[in-house]
């Protein structure tokens, strides 16, 4: 009698993502739920005028304090027809910038997962937005977004369905997306120096 054995598909390393420290990572956090739990902060300054700075360096997760290879920064300030210096992107378009990251990332890995060999990923993502709100001149325009457009344009190695059966799921899975369509709930307090 001949016994066959199935071959399971080894996944290898695939559009920069480390797929078999992934897929471990996935069966640790899937042993110890408490592992995916993580705190992400960052620490921000004015500069001046509509310009202000804020960098990351430590973060909470996989059950310790961890710390950034480096510190990471980003500025934030207004473009002149606002007012500001243009010394970065305004805080909407860093809102923008991160629904876009998020969703990439996600494409990356997911399609990674599947093996699927991506070409290329591009997106173009649009929110639109009545400044009224924000110079408190009308109380019926909200202050944020009333709508936000995104389109991701993904090419690989594999069929247009299964290519956008990537996108779906990583919109699906998308922490800034389930953010900024479900809301969270923001605590403030203001300390005067």
């Amino acid at each position: 009698m001949e016994t066959q054995t199935m071959e399971k598909k080894t996944r290898m390393a695939m559009n920069g993502v480390d797929v078999p420290t992934l897929a471990a990572t996935l069966g640790v956090v899937e042993q110890q739920r408490d592992l995916a739990k993580f705190t992400f902060r960052t620490k921000g300054a004015w500069m001046g005028g509509t310009h202000s700075k804020a960098e990351f360096t430590t973060f909470y997760g996989a059950g310790a304090e961890q710390q950034h290879k480096s510190t990471q920064a980003i500025e934030g300030d207004h473009p002149a027809v606002l007012c500001g210096g243009d010394n970065g992107p305004t805080p909407v378009e860093m809102l923008l910038a991160g629904l876009s990251a998020c969703i990439t990332a996600g494409i990356g890995n997911i399609a990674s997962m599947r093996q699927i060999k991506l070409h290329s990923v591009e997106t173009m993502i649009e929110g639109d937005i009545d400044l009224q709100g924000i110079f408190g001149m009308n109380e019926d325009v909200r202050n944020g977004f009333n709508g936000i457009r995104a389109t991701f344009r993904i090419s690989g190695d594999a069929p247009a369905e299964m290519l956008e059966k990537v996108v779906r799921q990583a919109v699906a899975r998308s922490a800034v997306f389930d953010v900024m369509t479900n809301g969270v709930p923001v605590s403030v307090t203001a300390v005067a120096a």
